[in-house]
């Protein structure tokens, strides 16, 4: 399959500006099908921005966006965004926490965050939903309200949501934030089981720190001031210098298999 065949995202010079402020200046980017990136960067990077523009939900100010071979403003977003998982902060607010982590996982299929009884929905529906639980290490929530449910269950649940429409290509925005370390490191698990799954779509993990990555994610994007600073597979981008450059710091940066580890040389 050639690189423009397997394109499934690309931005070609996007800038974002708001109010009067660049958010995100310059930016090119391809994403190829079942490639896994991380977008990563400090605050205010532009991280979240880049994210939002991939998900058709924030159109450039300039430049262009091709997602799964449409380019943005030639096509109806709804129909491309049926086709694009998204979990983070933002959908997470939808969520009727009532509801049982099932019923949220299942109404992915309509991308409705309502009760199911609003759509139809078949046994093969719940069934399939049971799956994207299980691949999260999460089946055993399903009856749980997802109310009661730990900053990290929700995640996996919001996450197995997020596969309910057979996505080529599914974002993560700060999946990791708020975790204590033993519900990071079960993300971390579960993302880096779906990675190494072939079936599974590409997939974009934003994130502000490397202890974060997931095993299984080869390529990355470095952000700072709104800008790429290095992209690339992890091997050969992700080091101490882009590291320094990316957080205005001196850093050290150490790896253990393939998980990563930094901190300042001060």
């Amino acid at each position: 399959m050639t690189p423009e065949t397997s394109e499934v995202l690309a931005l070609e010079g996007v800038t974002v500006v708001r109010e009067g402020r660049y958010l995100v200046r310059d930016v090119d980017w391809v994403v190829h099908d079942h490639e896994r990136w991380v977008v990563l960067g400090p605050n205010g990077a532009g991280k979240t921005t880049v994210l939002q523009v991939a998900s058709t939900y924030l159109g450039p100010t300039r430049g262009k966006l091709r997602l799964l071979g449409e380019e943005f403003g030639k096509v109806d977003v709804r129909k491309l965004r049926e086709r694009v998982g998204y979990a983070g902060p933002a959908p997470a607010e939808l969520v009727r926490h009532d509801l049982p982590a099932l019923d949220i996982v299942v109404t992915g299929k309509h991308a409705s965050f309502v009760d199911k009884r609003w759509h139809e929905y078949d046994e093969s529906d719940l069934a399939f939903a049971v799956q994207q639980l299980e691949r999260l290490r999460s089946g055993h929530l399903a009856k749980r309200r997802f109310g009661t449910l730990s900053t990290g269950e929700k995640q996996r649940v919001l996450i197995a949501r997020s596969l309910m429409t057979h996505p080529k290509l599914l974002l993560l925005d700060e999946a990791m934030t708020g975790l204590d370390l033993g519900a990071r490191e079960r993300l971390i698990v579960s993302l880096t089981e779906l990675a190494e799954d072939p079936t599974s779509p590409a997939a974009i993990l934003v994130t502000h720190h490397v202890e974060e990555i997931p095993p299984g994610f080869g390529h990355i994007i470095m952000m700072a001031g709104g800008r790429v600073i290095s992209r690339g597979p992890i091997e050969e981008t992700l080091t101490a210098e882009a590291l320094s450059e990316c957080f205005e710091e001196d850093l050290r940066l150490d790896r253990n298999g393939d998980r990563f580890h930094a901190w300042s040389r001060h």
